[in-house]
């Protein structure tokens, strides 16, 4: 009988309380406070939802105003991030004695993809420690967690009511989260900021004019002028064979001072 009722008491937790098994109450503040993380960060993994309706019209209200805020400050600390970046490659390349050294926006995105691989493989390593998932499942967490996707397949801080009984890996999940997301965000910055560039640099080349003597400004008028002289010398070729006492005009120019000769007296 005692038994019994513990499994019935047992179905009735689970059944009743959200969240997966093993998970321990959602609502208290720390799994309130990952709940407002996914929240504002648009991650969404769907493991807590609000169950009443005034929770829910406060939910509303909280993403209306928490998620253009978060996007405004993820913005401005990426700048920032892309600053510090800057100024360390700027530094290694004096160090590597480089006469005039410049930052270039591909050196900032490759710096960027480096960065970001660092950060999924820093997480990847930590959640499979704390979790018990595969890297690759830990890896895949990560990158879908961090791109703000949050499929909810794989969710931390649900097992052994880590929330409840594991508050330092609870601070270094939310650390991560903030952190990961300010990081992917300030290279996805760079690439469009990158693509940006090159599309405003296209017209500028465009209609940049073109050095009188350079190749690529002898268009077809410039072929056709050619033609004609070429033509000309050919006739003036055919004449003087056939006449031979005949001598070519000479230019208005060609007298002393480009004025036209006198006649012979």
């Amino acid at each position: 009988l005692g038994y019994q009722l513990y499994s019935y008491q047992e179905c009735n937790r689970l059944c009743v309380e959200p969240g997966p098994p093993g998970a321990g109450r959602q609502w208290k503040f720390a799994g309130s406070f990952y709940f407002a993380i996914t929240v504002i960060t648009t991650i969404g993994y769907g493991h807590a939802a609000p169950g009443t309706d005034s929770g829910k019209v406060f939910c509303m209200f909280y993403a209306l105003l928490g998620i253009p805020l978060t996007l405004v400050t993820f913005q401005s600390l990426g700048e920032r991030l892309n600053a510090l970046v800057r100024r360390l490659l700027l530094a290694a390349k004096r160090c590597l004695g480089l006469r005039r050294p410049r930052v270039s926006p591909e050196n900032m995105v490759v710096a960027g993809l480096l960065v970001c691989a660092g950060t999924l493989a820093l997480g990847a390593a930590a959640f499979a420690h704390f979790e018990g998932w595969t890297f690759f499942h830990a890896y895949y967490y990560c990158f879908i967690t961090l791109t703000t996707i949050g499929f909810g397949d794989f969710v931390a801080l649900q097992n052994d009511e880590a929330l409840q009984r594991k508050p330092p890996y609870v601070a270094f999940s939310f650390l991560y989260i903030l952190l990961g997301l300010t990081v992917i965000g300030a290279f996805l910055n760079l690439v469009v900021l990158r693509f940006l560039a090159a599309g405003a640099d296209a017209p500028e080349r465009a209609a940049r004019p073109l050095r009188p003597g350079a190749p690529e400004s002898r268009g077809p008028a410039h072929r056709a002028s050619l033609l004609s002289i070429s033509c000309r010398l050919h006739r003036l070729e055919l004449c003087a064979r056939d006449n031979p006492g005949f001598s070519p005009p000479a230019s208005p120019g060609a007298g002393g001072g480009g004025r036209p000769g006198r006649p012979p007296a």
